[in-house]
């Protein structure tokens, strides 16, 4: 008996085969259904998907034969291994000199066909093969070796398929983690912040209330309207980054909900002084989606339309389509409008427009999180031009029916 010698890349090839973790891993149906297809077209007895460890041939499917694992120094797939672009044939084993007294060949199961047809990593190393084996001497016709060889691609393909999921399923653990952490921050951050502001903001008070009279008509009164509004601010900034903090790591959950009636509500609870005019007449239907997401954008985008307005009436048109994958909306509005170009700036944290007015105190968060929200939702929010060149802002953004978590 020929034992098969080590390759000369053998660290290299285990370090690989080390990080797809098959090794002793349960059963699957789809690598019992490939031994099983590539028993019945080469016409064997046996078929096993065979995986090469330092000393041992481990089966991950087998077909036809009970065993789970034999040693490495009798396996036929360790020769096989060794010329891995090349289908591995022995029609008889009784008459090839590197066989024909291998236990395996002489006891149960009698192996005395074999063809191994190689699975290579992305990375060019054999990981071991897709064999079939026979008791009795064999041949394969071309068909049968084309069809081993493809078959034992698919192996691959599964394999790097669970490697691939593998790996996702430690990132989303990872990103799960990092989460919570920046969760816990963000409200430490939160309360510590919020504390001494509360206190500045208290005793502004009591310098409005108690010595206005001191203060009255002089620069002081200016000064101390001026904190307050920056206190207002500062505010307004640490309880955005907080929601942006939740909304772009707390799970998505998908709900049904009526779009009209979403945004009946948002509007009731922003305009306080009937400014804004809605026209969401199309949107009354229900959709299948995250309803916390959809009320977080439409709250940032009529928020800013309601701050931002320079007519009578904020007038603000919500429009809406659907396909097989997506949600498709249209927001526009008739007030000053943007730029076209700051239409990619308005989406970055804490970029605003007009930062020079010290009565400006929009914290430039609010984009960024409904940008955010609707990425997690498999989708993409641009700017574009009204038709008819109109007056005002046109937001366009679409997002997935599917349940998209990223």
């Amino acid at each position: 008996m020929e034992v098969a010698r080590i390759p000369q890349n053998e660290k290299q090839r285990l370090d690989v085969l080390k990080n797809y973790n098959i090794l002793d891993s349960l059963p699957e149906e789809e690598y019992d259904a490939i031994t099983k297809i590539a028993s019945s077209i080469c016409n064997t007895t046996i078929a096993l998907v065979s995986i090469v460890d330092e000393d041992r041939q481990w089966f991950k499917s087998t077909y036809g034969i009970e065993a789970t694992e034999t040693p490495r120094e009798l396996s036929f797939c360790a020769h096989s291994i060794l010329k891995p672009n090349e289908l591995f044939v022995i029609n008889d084993a009784t008459k090839d000199h590197r066989f024909f007294d291998n236990p395996l060949t002489v006891n149960a199961p009698n192996v005395i066909f074999y063809a191994g047809a190689p699975l290579n990593s992305s990375e060019g190393f054999p990981l071991g093969t897709l064999c079939v084996i026979d008791n009795k001497p064999n041949e394969l016709n071309d068909s049968q070796r084309e069809s081993l060889l493809l078959l034992s691609k698919q192996v691959v393909v599964l394999l790097e398929l669970r490697k691939k999921n593998e790996e996702l399923a430690l990132s989303n653990d990872k990103i799960a983690k990092l989460n919570e952490q920046l969760n816990n921050f963000a409200n430490r951050l939160t309360h510590d912040l919020k504390s001494p502001i509360n206190g500045i903001s208290f005793l502004l008070d009591v310098l409005k209330q108690d010595y206005i009279s001191i203060f009255e008509n002089t620069e002081a009164e200016e000064y101390i309207s001026l904190i307050a509004d920056r206190i207002v601010y500062v505010d307004s900034l640490i309880n955005e980054i907080l929601n942006y903090s939740k909304v772009t790591s707390e799970n998505i959950v998908f709900k049904n909900f009526n779009l009209k009636e979403l945004l009946d509500k948002i509007v009731v609870n922003i305009d306080f002084e009937n400014k804004i005019i809605l026209d969401a007449n199309n949107l009354n239907l229900d959709i299948f989606s995250s309803q916390i997401g959809l009320v977080q954008i439409f709250q940032n985008l009529i928020s800013n339309s309601r701050k931002f307005y320079d007519e009578d009436k904020s007038e603000i048109k919500v429009s809406f389509k659907e396909d097989i994958e997506n949600y498709y909306f249209i927001y526009e509005d008739n007030g000053p409008g943007i730029e076209e170009k700051y239409w990619g700036k308005v989406f970055e944290m804490f970029e605003t427009l007009g930062n020079n007015d010290p009565n400006n105190n929009n914290t430039g968060i609010g984009l960024a999180t409904v940008k955010s929200i609707v990425k997690r939702l498999g989708g993409k929010i641009e700017l574009k031009k009204r038709d008819e060149d109109k007056k005002g802002v046109c937001f366009y953004f679409y997002i997935s029916k599917k349940k998209v978590i990223f």
